[in-house]
């Protein structure tokens, strides 16, 4: 067994490893590879359907797709903070996926049924599932690594390329299913969309369950805490949850969601605070700095979330898509372009870091994430010179801003999301490792929330035109490049904060 790096913390079982990491790394990014399959095939088609379904076309429904694709975004992050509790605190990290998984199937086979109410209750089960799934397996990733493993990064890139293999799939492969199965033209047919989301959940759960003995207890309950009876408790309250989630949905509105996450990320914030002080000065203050990452992480998500919403909308109407032999390019098939750029530059950007790394000139955290921001604008930009100089005779842009837009936003995630991931285990409080995931996905919330808002904005009462796409992608340019630059320029005083995390 390795040391533990803190009292009190278990310590990290010494697994076989595979191809240089321990071998349930791979387990689990399986079970990731399938659960983010589901996740995606209903996050490209969320708001194309309900603008084909409940408005029949009309551009008046994208305002309302678009604040539906950003609620539903920001809950299943927001959602993340209490399964990340859960774990810690009550039943483990192993039968909080479990549950979270089961909850999934059910609610993405729900959003089937061609209703409001279903598809809302549907996708409320998919948020709480969610929960209780996403910031736990991605807390067990970083378990498998002793704290002062220089191979964790490594790790959570490797990880964070089987999220994105089955981001790549699921538009294609769902896509293609709806077409085979109904002998419809590609993406009419979303039903099947779902349906194939919901085996794919089912899939990530048998995964899951029958690879968990490779843990080697790591994600167990806490000794004393494995009674059944708090899973039973556990379970009577995602029953409960699912109706206000769907309430939260329906009703609240994404300006009051917004100040119910900002209050939740104060909670977050004050709890790891007096958590930290309870160690030394110099946890404080690595939580003072996640913190401040987060504020930024915010930002990046806010943009890069317009690819369910204003960016469907823009390749759905401004981008000339037709290809050889009069073949246009589906709507749909654009979300592939992301996770396929990322499953390539993902082994590229983690051997540049290696290799810096041995030169001892890899950028500290808060300049990735610099750079993430900047990248993310550059992306705007590609937009904004389309928008303003190519235009043709029929109002559309190339292909080509769009797909470049895509890749550079996937540069700049590369150099935040596994990043961030990692830096979560590093920075936190040993004992509250699951609510600072879980605050690091609240961040994630809040971003996605803040999405649906400028997508709506952009949209407007009666849709997406040039003018309103330029002008919005305007601002995102300017606002992330600014927020790049000034994160470079306080780096040092982050750095400082850390006390030698890197």
């Amino acid at each position: 067994m390795s040391q533990s790096s803190e009292a009190g913390v278990a310590a990290t079982p010494d697994f076989p490893q595979l191809l240089g990491h321990p071998r349930p790394l791979w387990m689990l990014f399986m079970t990731e590879f399938w659960e983010r399959f589901a996740f995606y095939s209903v996050s490209w088609s969320l708001a194309l359907y309900i603008v084909a379904q409940f408005y029949h076309g009309d551009p008046s429904g994208q305002n309302w797709a678009s604040a539906i694709f950003g609620t539903y975004t920001a809950l299943v992050y927001a959602t993340s903070l209490f399964g990340g509790y859960v774990a810690d605190k009550l039943i483990g990290y192993q039968r909080s996926i479990l549950i979270g998984a089961v909850v999934m199937s059910i609610g993405l086979f729900t959003v089937m049924l061609p209703s409001k109410l279903a598809m809302l209750y549907g996708l409320a089960m998919v948020i709480v599932g969610d929960g209780l799934f996403k910031p736990n397996i991605s807390s067990m990733v970083g378990q498998l690594y002793a704290r002062d493993d220089d191979r964790r990064d490594r790790g959570f890139t490797l990880f964070y390329m089987g999220i994105n293999c089955g981001s790549f799939l699921a538009p294609l492969v769902t896509g293609w299913l709806a077409s085979y199965f109904t002998d419809t033209p590609l993406q009419q047919n979303f039903h099947v969309v779902f349906g194939a989301a919901g085996i794919g959940m089912v899939l990530s759960l048998l995964w899951f369950w029958f690879g968990r003995r490779g843990l080697r207890g790591v994600g167990r309950p806490a000794p004393g805490a494995d009674s059944l009876m708090r899973v039973l408790w556990v379970v009577v309250g995602v029953i409960a949850a699912v109706p206000v989630v769907y309430w939260m949905l329906s009703a609240i509105g994404a300006i009051g969601l917004q100040w119910l996450l900002g209050l939740l990320f104060v909670g977050v914030a004050v709890m790891l605070i007096v958590e930290a002080g309870r160690h030394d000065r110099v946890q404080v203050e690595r939580v003072i700095a996640m913190m401040v990452i987060f504020a930024f992480n915010m930002l990046f998500w806010m943009f890069y979330y317009q690819l369910g919403t204003s960016f469907n909308f823009l390749a759905q109407n401004l981008v000339d898509r037709k290809m050889f032999g009069g073949w246009e390019f589906p709507v749909g098939w654009y979300q592939s372009v992301n996770p396929l750029a990322i499953i390539v530059l993902a082994p590229i950007v983690t051997q540049i870091w290696a290799l810096l790394a041995k030169r001892r000139k890899e950028p500290s955290i808060p300049r990735k994430f610099g750079f993430g921001l900047i990248l993310n604008g550059f992306g705007f930009l590609v937009l904004m010179y389309a928008l303003s100089h190519l235009i043709n005779a029929q109002g559309l842009i190339p292909f080509w801003p769009l797909t470049t837009c895509y890749v550079l936003q996937t540069a700049g995630e590369l150099c935040l999301s596994p990043i961030g991931l990692s830096m979560v285990t590093k920075l936190a409080p040993p004992r509250l490792v699951g609510v600072a995931m879980g605050g690091w996905f609240l961040s994630l919330a809040v971003g996605g929330n803040l999405s649906g808002l400028l997508a709506g904005h952009i949209s407007g009462d009666s849709g997406m035109t040039a003018a309103s796409a330029l002008s919005g992608f305007t601002f995102s340019f300017w606002l992330l490049a600014g927020a790049g630059v000034l994160l470079l320029l306080v780096s040092p005083l982050i750095n400082k904060l850390m006390h030698g995390v890197k």
